[in-house]
């Protein structure tokens, strides 16, 4: 849902399956796609692993599993397995699935398959066809493994207004109500009963994305004071407790990957910095995580602070005893500009950029003994929020692309980073 930064781009980058319109950015002119590249076997190595999100179930099946697609989906489709992901993130927007309290979640709600509208376009069915498609993956090549993150309150779950919130703010940002944790129970295992009969299991569930940002979690001080204490904390709490004693239920041994937290680098208004919403977590809660997750985004022009998100998560973390020795995850990174959205605008050269600030901050995760895995958010570009490793128009890749190719699949041991791709180097 973000970079230490922006949360404006917070705001926008994760309403993935319900997004509004927009103009495309404009495409800079380059040589077309090259031929999908071979995807060789895959063990999951060691090192920094690689995660994706990717809304976009007509992207996500395997060549076995479908061979033909329309629209010219086809090698794309091959690119992204190319990139042999470790992990894959699932979100769940529960507004949009479950808008009625006396109806189950809609598994198999439409989706046109267009990137706000733009083609190439391909419908699916859903959650319940993203699934199916990462079981072909896991069949074909290994890796995507999964992790739950869910976001979006949905009317009937809401709790009322309150405290210091934007004039905009609506239902879908108020978790939750005594009948609303019924109900996020009762997703819960919906899922995971979904999940179990298309052959997916899902061990890793984020209680709730970005609960530190007012679109996700609104209000988050019960006063207009930026002095005044967070109260997104403590209803992440009662979302991790909830989440967690219904996991417990459950058959097989999932694990809790908190906070997912939007990389604010301090108290705000309508948001809680990463270390003050840590402070305030209960040390139940705190414990309670297997995996601690961040969001960090690399800008041009602007490279990541020795006191960026995931910095600021360490020295949280160090604070609290039981979080030693868990690793840490950025369930979502990327690139873009100073404009918070990735000025596609600027040219090769400018692209170029980007594929090196992103390198310069996968080294630094990768020599980081507490970060595990870093995921890209996402393949196709949204036009709201470009930062991903196509154009929306699938008509090219972005030099990233090459990045994420030379990080993905099997790493042994110790071994060193990749070079910098030849489609990053200034001099290309």
């Amino acid at each position: 849902m973000f970079a230490a930064l922006l949360v404006g781009a917070a705001l926008v980058s994760v309403v993935v399956q319900n997004r509004g319109g927009g103009p495309s950015p404009s495409v800079p002119a380059g040589p077309p796609p090259a031929p999908p590249p071979k995807i060789p076997p895959q063990g999951l190595g060691e090192g920094l692993a690689v995660g994706l999100t990717e809304t976009r179930a007509n992207l996500l099946w395997s060549r076995e599993a479908q061979p033909e697609l329309p629209d010219g989906l086809g090698p794309w489709r091959d690119r992204l397995a190319a990139l042999r992901p470790r992990y894959y993130r699932l979100m769940v927007d529960w507004a949009r699935i479950q808008p009625q309290a006396g109806q189950p979640p809609n598994w198999t709600m439409p989706d046109d398959g267009c990137q706000r509208g733009q083609p190439p376009c391909d419908a699916f069915s859903g959650i319940r066809d993203t699934l199916r498609a990462v079981a072909s993956q896991q069949k074909a090549q290994g890796g995507f493994q999964v992790m739950v993150s869910i976001f979006g309150v949905p009317d009937w779950a809401a709790a009322p207004p309150s405290g210091c919130e934007r004039e905009d703010a609506s239902p879908r940002s108020r978790p939750i109500s005594d009948q609303g944790l019924t109900g996020y129970r009762a997703l819960i295992r919906s899922l995971y009963e979904l999940a179990a009969s298309e052959g997916v299991a899902l061990k890793f569930w984020s209680p709730w994305n970005e609960p530190n940002g007012t679109f996700f979690v609104s209000p988050q001080r019960a006063t207009c004071d930026r002095s005044s204490p967070a109260v997104s904390p403590a209803v992440f709490a009662k979302l991790d407790r909830a989440m967690r004693a219904e996991l417990e239920t459950l058959p097989g041994k999932q694990e809790l990957v908190i906070a997912e937290l939007a990389g604010l680098p301090g108290p705000r208004l309508r948001g809680a910095g990463v270390e003050e919403f840590y402070a305030a977590l209960p040390d139940d809660v705190v414990c309670s995580a297997s995996v601690y997750a961040q969001h960090a985004y690399a800008e041009r022009n602007r490279p990541m602070s020795a006191r960026g998100p995931v910095d600021q998560l360490e020295a949280a973390l160090d604070k609290r005893p039981c979080a030693d020795g868990k690793p840490i995850w950025v369930t979502e990174t990327g690139v873009g500009g100073q404009d918070v959205g990735g000025d596609r605008t600027g040219g090769l050269a400018t692209l170029r950029t980007d594929c090196r600030t992103l390198d310069a901050v996968l080294r630094r995760w990768d020599v980081d003994p507490r970060v595990e895995a870093a995921f890209q958010y996402t393949f196709r570009d949204d036009p709201a929020f470009p930062v991903g490793l196509a154009d929306a128009g699938l008509t090219r890749t972005w030099p990233t692309y090459d990045e994420w190719l030379a990080w993905g699949g099997d790493r042994s041991p110790g071994s060193p980073a990749p070079d910098l791709p030849a489609a990053c180097s200034a001099g290309a």
